[in-house]
């Protein structure tokens, strides 16, 4: 079969929910990806960041396929050998006492909305059903009901109604919008400290640390969604560590696992996570032994091989490289680390004609936002590599 084939059965038989660009990948090794017709790609995607150690990392593989030859699942009826070692590390990393793991983003996401609430009407003591948490204009969470609910993005949400209430919204970078937007019943304020699905869009410096006085000052909870950002992708373990704040509840997932398995995680306080008792909130396979032991390779390749570190220095280099370039097509360049935005100016329209010329080149870059190209390869790119994908960006955006 060949490309035109694959994507001519899948536009028959899928629900039309997606809109790739048009290549069909058979193998992925490292930053590298081939398509049936044996061409290969620089992944400048990964995955939506859930490839920062790249694909089919040796280490990870081999976790999964010893766990994959003991034992895949037993539900959190029993326990397992490799979930309490995963959640030790896992908190032992972040220095958070307690964790919730589940798979998703979007379901980690959803449990910490509920830790918020539980904390709202036990400890904070807002009134029954009127526990309101805060977000921002242009997240992105998740594609759940509730998740959506709190989207401010029409596409999200139009057609499935009725939706949670509980949300409001308020500009993203505003910190003084959110100080006048708190009210007697608000419980927690979640944000993402770069929001990557909304146009790779950085936050005034000092934001994060002006939001987590706020929040301490009126009693609300610190939420941050490091789904995307977190695990090395900006230069730093999370991404809120640039401004040294600390969340009340961290979301974590994606490269939490290294592309092998679904799994997410949240963790937090133990005042709110010890409100949580059996059977308030679970997951057939959240903490299943073959995705802890995934997870906890995962987690040991980002520290031992200085991933966070090498985001930090090749980031720099890439931004440095990007903004020198003279083209009329970009209007800015943003990003931390290894997660850039190359946003195009509002006259040229859609980002998608030059992420299809970019793959004729042999780069796999998609738009985000409609505008914005979204430049986030693997955390072990090496340095000659990233050099030559920046020399082709940069082809053909001043061509």
């Amino acid at each position: 079969m060949h490309t035109e084939d694959y994507i001519e059965l899948e536009k028959r038989y899928a629900t039309n929910t997606y809109n790739p660009l048009e290549v069909v990948i058979a193998r992925g090794e490292g930053v590298w990806v081939w398509d049936v017709e044996g061409k290969r790609y620089l992944d400048c995607l990964s995955g939506y960041s859930a490839l920062n150690q790249g694909h089919r990392h040796p280490r990870i593989v081999q976790a999964l396929i010893e766990q994959a030859q003991r034992v895949t699942l037993t539900s959190r009826a029993f326990y397992n050998n490799q979930f309490p070692l995963l959640v030790k590390e896992l908190c032992e990393l972040t220095g958070y006492p307690r964790v919730i793991v589940m798979n998703s983003g979007a379901e980690a996401v959803e449990a910490a909305l509920k830790a918020a609430r539980l904390w709202g009407y036990r400890v904070k003591g807002v009134p029954d059903e009127q526990a309101e948490i805060l977000v921002c204009d242009h997240n992105f969470h998740g594609r759940t009901i509730t998740v959506i609910s709190l989207s401010t993005t029409p596409l999200y949400k139009h057609g499935f109604g009725p939706l949670t209430p509980g949300f409001r919204a308020v500009p993203f970078g505003d910190a003084a919008a959110l100080e006048a937007a708190i009210t007697p019943h608000t419980v927690g304020f979640l944000v993402e400290p770069i929001q990557g699905e909304g146009g790779v869009i950085v936050p005034p410096t000092g934001y994060l640390h002006a939001v987590r006085e706020i929040c301490d000052r009126h009693n609300v909870l610190l939420i941050a969604d490091e789904i995307q950002t977190g695990l090395g992708r900006t230069g730093k373990l999370f991404a809120c560590e640039w401004e040294g704040v600390r969340p009340d509840l961290l979301v974590m997932g994606k490269a939490l696992s290294g592309g092998m398995m679904p799994v997410s995680a949240t963790l937090g306080r133990q005042e709110i996570m010890e409100l949580f008792g059996p059977g308030m909130h679970g997951s057939t396979f959240g903490g299943n032994p073959l995705g802890a032991a995934v997870a906890r390779e995962a987690l040991r390749v980002i520290i031992e091989e200085r991933l966070p570190e090498r985001a930090c220095e090749l980031g720099a280099y890439a931004m440095r490289e990007l903004r020198a370039m003279r083209s009329p097509y970009v209007a800015e360049v943003r990003g931390k680390g290894l997660l850039i935005g190359i946003a195009l100016k509002e006259e040229v329209g859609s980002a998608r004609r030059f992420c299809k010329l970019l793959k004729e080149r042999g780069l796999l870059m998609l738009e985000t936002h409609h505008t914005v190209i979204r430049f986030a390869p693997p955390l072990i790119i090496p340095e000659d590599v990233l050099t030559w994908a920046v020399g082709e960006i940069r082809a053909v955006l001043e061509g």
